[in-house]
């Protein structure tokens, strides 16, 4: 696997809400996710957008009886770009701590 890398689009707390709450999951259902992560339906639809273009989201729309709905799933390269996200985060704040300690170590 490739070096833990951040993802810009990562950066922004509302675009990571959304890909980890699909990672739990498969297909969730638009509404679902909106109240989940606490968005009104037209700024989740924008961020579904951002996160789609790279395709990181896949959507899938139809009908409950004669009700639209949209369906949102985490695609495996979006899995991929979560997980190397995360990882880097994990390293920062372990390269973090370590250094840390070495400095009070110096200090003691």
């Amino acid at each position: 696997m490739a070096e833990a890398e951040l993802c810009p689009l990562l950066l922004d707390p509302t675009r990571l809400s959304i890909v980890s709450l699909l990672a739990a999951t498969e297909w969730g259902e638009f509404g679902w996710v909106r109240d989940s992560v606490g968005l009104s339906d037209s700024a989740l639809s924008k961020q579904v957008t951002t996160l789609s273009k790279p395709g990181y989201l896949e959507v899938r729309k139809g009908y409950v009886g004669k009700r639209p709905r949209t369906w949102l799933n985490l695609s495996e390269s979006g899995r991929d770009v979560l997980h190397s996200h995360v990882k880097a985060l994990q390293g920062i704040v372990e390269e973090s701590g370590r250094t840390g300690r070495e400095r009070r170590s110096l200090t003691d």
